[in-house]
């Protein structure tokens, strides 16, 4: 009888594990989401995995392909395990995930800041600052208008210690 399992593949190979494991005929699933992003300072909605290193997959082990020849499989670390056995994934989460998928419903926003949106510094040498979104700088920072002795100063800072002030 099939089951369904959940593989760890090596970090960015989980198309190649996928495109691998469908030629000696087993089925993937592989959910991704759609993500607004910056990249090269433009805003762009990319699709990204929605659990990045893993695959789910569907096969009966009395008919093949082994355990074995699966963790052999180029892209594929290993299954993930409870114990020394792989553990069986519930059918009925992975047809959620799929029907979701289908509705469009898995779709993440990374809500990238629009220019002169207020925002607050949480970490580093300005934390606790009010700082106004200008623009982004590359893909994890970002140019801020910070006022300093009464005057406007842009700064780059660290994306991941921006907050926007409407999330406080």
């Amino acid at each position: 009888m099939k089951s369904w399992y959940l593989l760890y593949c090596k970090r960015g190979e989980q198309l190649r594990a996928k495109g691998n494991l469908e030629n000696q005929g087993v089925e993937c699933y592989y959910p991704e989401v759609m993500v607004e992003k910056v990249l090269r300072n433009k805003r762009k909605t990319v699709k990204e995995p929605l659990f990045p290193s893993y695959v789910f997959i569907c096969f009966d082990v009395d008919l093949g392909p082994s355990f074995t020849s699966i963790r052999s499989t180029r892209g594929v670390v290993d299954f993930v395990r409870f114990g020394a056995h792989p553990k069986c994934i519930n059918e009925q989460m992975v047809n959620d995930l799929k029907s979701l998928e289908e509705q469009e419903l898995l779709v993440v926003k990374k809500q990238v800041p629009q220019k002169g949106e207020p925002m607050v510094v949480t970490g580093g040498q300005f934390s606790g600052i009010e700082a106004v979104y200008q623009e982004p700088d590359g893909e994890t920072r970002s140019i801020m208008l910070v006022k300093m002795l009464n005057q406007n100063v842009e700064l780059s800072i660290e994306n991941k210690d921006l907050k926007p002030i409407r999330d406080l």
